[in-house]
């Protein structure tokens, strides 16, 4: 019985880390308080657009970043990655945010240095804006006035 316990106790004791490896930050403006998001895939954002225009949403999806790009595209492996079918993200000053409990904005570590979100996984909150299509209005639509991002790391 006391070995069966102990048995047990190791076990327990090399799968409880386990649990803690999927950290994830989550950053909040004030932009959108009391606002109901309504929570879709990117898939169906995507095929109904005109209906979500100008609506509250909350997705998940692929951070990617760069020279003229700021766009959350599907993290599905079958899916079309094309900026037709990606949203161009829109992060204003005007909606800043920051690590929740804390004084860090969203581009910035926790450590002084420059926060990279590329190829992050993400799920967003934000007003979609069908008319503007981001950089050379290459993309599906615009997610505006983003007030809420939880960071998988």
């Amino acid at each position: 019985m006391l070995q069966s316990r102990v048995y047990l106790m190791f076990i327990l004791a090399l799968t409880l880390p386990a649990c803690n490896t999927h950290k994830q930050k989550i950053y909040i403006s004030e932009c959108a308080p009391g606002i109901k998001f309504k929570k879709i895939s990117l898939t169906h954002l995507v095929d109904s657009i005109k209906y979500y225009d100008k609506q509250y949403v909350e997705v998940y999806g692929k951070y990617v970043e760069g020279k003229n790009v700021s766009a959350l595209v599907n993290d599905s492996t079958f899916t079309n990655h094309g900026n037709s079918q990606s949203f161009w993200v829109n992060f204003t000053q005007e909606c800043p945010l920051y690590l929740k409990g804390k004084n860090t904005g969203l581009f910035a570590a926790e450590d002084g240095t420059y926060s990279n979100i590329n190829n992050k996984l993400m799920t967003i909150r934000g007003r979609v804006e069908m008319q503007n299509k981001g950089y050379k209005k290459e993309y599906c639509a615009t997610i505006n006035e983003v007030s809420y991002l939880k960071l998988d790391q």
